[in-house]
């Protein structure tokens, strides 16, 4: 399913005169790497309009598509409480053509079962609630960095269980997390790798510290890690909060250079890359979603 992390600079465009869920149509300008590119959201979204451009709402992600982006992951709860837009988002989504996608933060103070019964709930119920152009509804866990090893793997095994899919596994930058995964036992890395790794990595220099240095590129982060072989998708794009105002907080290192903003949007957003072609991508997210048709 996934390729070699040597990307061309060019991207391969394919166009019908009705674009499919996840299609690169003409219109759409070139993505990093001619890598299928993917926005997720959650409540917070859209942040406030701070430049001249196109803007979006979880009513209308058009722009999100005419500038590129494959597929949309709404938030769908944190730590027991549900996320009161997941729902328009991920429909706008798929009126675009865009993959819908859901992911659920655990946190600690919450039990992971819990947790992962709510999130499979709401990925039922909105599965069930309209007929859809996708055919799946990628499901993910945002693992809080405090969180114990036993949390990450009783939420997966939860999420398996009822719904018969693996989730994908998003992971901060955390010096406790990669202690605790990089120190498990060979059984629960096993485990741990059923789950595609969604890394986050904003700049080259982060996570520095007295137990790990920065990582300085993807490929670092994995290494700290020291579970998965290579890494499925990349929050190159994160959103910070200061002074009252969003700033964005975008990698731009090396051969990896990302504008500030994503297109032509007049706002930041919070951005990633799949590691793949588009075709890799519908892939994925069938095998690793739940059914939608």
């Amino acid at each position: 399913m996934m390729k070699p992390l040597f990307f061309s600079l060019l991207l391969i465009l394919t166009g019908c005169a009705v674009p499919q869920p996840g299609s690169a149509p003409e219109s759409l300008p070139p993505s990093s790497w001619g890598r299928p590119q993917i926005i997720n959201v959650s409540a917070y979204d859209p942040k406030e309009r701070q430049r001249e451009g196109r803007g979006y709402s979880e009513r209308d992600v058009s722009a999100l598509r005419e500038n590129g982006a494959s597929a949309l992951i709404a938030r769908a709860g944190k730590g027991g409480n549900l996320d009161e837009k997941c729902a328009s988002f991920v429909a706008s989504a798929d009126r675009v053509g865009m993959l819908p996608g859901l992911y659920y933060r655990v946190q600690r103070h919450v039990d992971a079962v819990a947790q992962a019964d709510q999130f499979v709930n709401r990925a039922i119920a909105l599965a069930r609630g309209r007929s859809w152009n996708a055919p799946s509804l990628l499901l993910c866990g945002d693992f809080d960095g405090d969180l114990p090893l036993s949390a990450i793997l009783r939420f997966m095994d939860r999420v398996e269980s009822r719904t018969g899919i693996v989730p994908v596994a998003y992971l901060e930058n955390s010096t406790q997390l990669k202690q605790t995964l990089s120190n498990a036992d060979a059984a629960s890395k096993a485990k741990l790798r059923r789950m595609p790794y969604w890394l986050a990595l904003y700049a080259h220099d982060s996570g520095a510290g007295p137990v790990y240095p920065a990582p300085g590129n993807p490929r670092g982060l994995v290494n700290q890690y020291g579970v998965w072989s290579n890494w499925t998708m990349w929050q190159y794009g994160g959103v910070d909060w200061q002074g009252g105002r969003s700033r964005p907080k975008v990698y731009n290192h090396g051969p990896y250079r990302f504008s500030p903003y994503f297109g032509n949007l007049d706002r930041p957003t919070e951005r990633n890359v799949f590691n793949g072609s588009q075709a890799d991508l519908q892939s994925f997210w069938q095998q690793h979603g739940l059914r939608l048709r």
